[in-house]
């Protein structure tokens, strides 16, 4: 299946692309999300006309992004965490828990914009989270996660 793109996907293509797809990642995902629409002659046509808005779209989006990640660079998040003698955690801290600190404190971050490749944390300590606020744009952000007993 051949799709246009209307926005820049991670890992696929940018604004304008014309890419072909698995039938069902372009019907079930891309379509649905407004992502992409269907490499038809109309399509093509009324993408073209719609270039310079969605362009414009596209780089308020990038902007918004950078201004979130001058909000977020160097921070530091604490989050007091149950734990025992070793300082091994009762449970973990996960994304949401990252997210609402973030949010608490003054930068609204989602739960899906945190990026955890090792997984929880479920040690106490300090830590390293990536924050992905856009396809381009990413920061790193310190965790310390404080032991309480």
């Amino acid at each position: 299946m051949e799709v246009i793109l209307l926005q820049k996907v991670e890992n696929l293509g940018n604004l304008g692309d014309k890419v072909k797809v698995k039938p069902g990642y372009g019907r079930n995902y891309l379509i649905p999300q407004g992502k992409a629409k269907a490499a038809t002659a109309a399509n093509i046509a009324e993408f073209e006309q719609r270039r310079v808005e969605l362009e414009k779209l596209a780089g308020d989006q990038i902007a918004s992004a950078q201004r979130r990640k001058a909000q977020l660079e160097g921070k530091t998040i604490t989050i007091n965490a149950k734990a025992g003698q070793e300082g091994k955690l009762f449970g973990s801290v996960g994304t949401a828990d990252i997210a609402e600190a973030l949010t608490s404190d003054g930068v609204k971050v989602e739960r899906k914009e945190v990026r955890m490749p090792q997984g929880p944390i479920r040690v106490a300590g300090e830590h390293k989270v990536d924050i992905h606020l856009h396809t381009d744009v990413n920061v790193e952000i310190s965790i310390i996660v404080v032991a309480e007993e």
